[in-house]
């Protein structure tokens, strides 16, 4: 049985997991916390924020996000990837700023225009 604080809402429902019995969950108070409790044993996934550099904008950072959720297993390797980007100012909100990270068909995106 694994113990768990859910992060789908402010309420943070503590969940027991039950990995013997099909991923049972219990503690939940809505059927979102009952979802998350077993993604988060059998493929946690995570929204990643970063940012990278930026040229010719008032700021030398934009910040950017995944468009989707990563498996937890490849956030550190995303993130490294992020290094050795640079983009040039104009750049909207959405532009794909680094795309199909890892070959999942997730991208970063600019989270800001700048």
């Amino acid at each position: 049985m694994k113990e768990l604080i859910c992060i789908v809402c402010p309420k943070g429902c503590r969940l027991q997991v039950d990995e013997a019995n099909n991923y049972a969950v219990t503690g939940n108070n809505c059927p979102r916390g009952a979802e998350y409790g077993k993604k988060e044993l059998v493929n946690p996934t995570r929204t990643v924020t970063s940012t990278v550099k930026i040229t010719g904008a008032l700021h030398p950072r934009l910040p950017v996000k995944t468009d989707g959720e990563l498996p937890k297993k490849l956030v550190a390797q995303a993130v490294a990837m992020l290094n050795g980007v640079e983009v040039s100012s104009p750049i909207t909100r959405g532009t794909i700023v680094l795309g199909n990270i890892s070959g999942t068909g997730i991208n970063f995106v600019a989270a800001k225009d700048m």
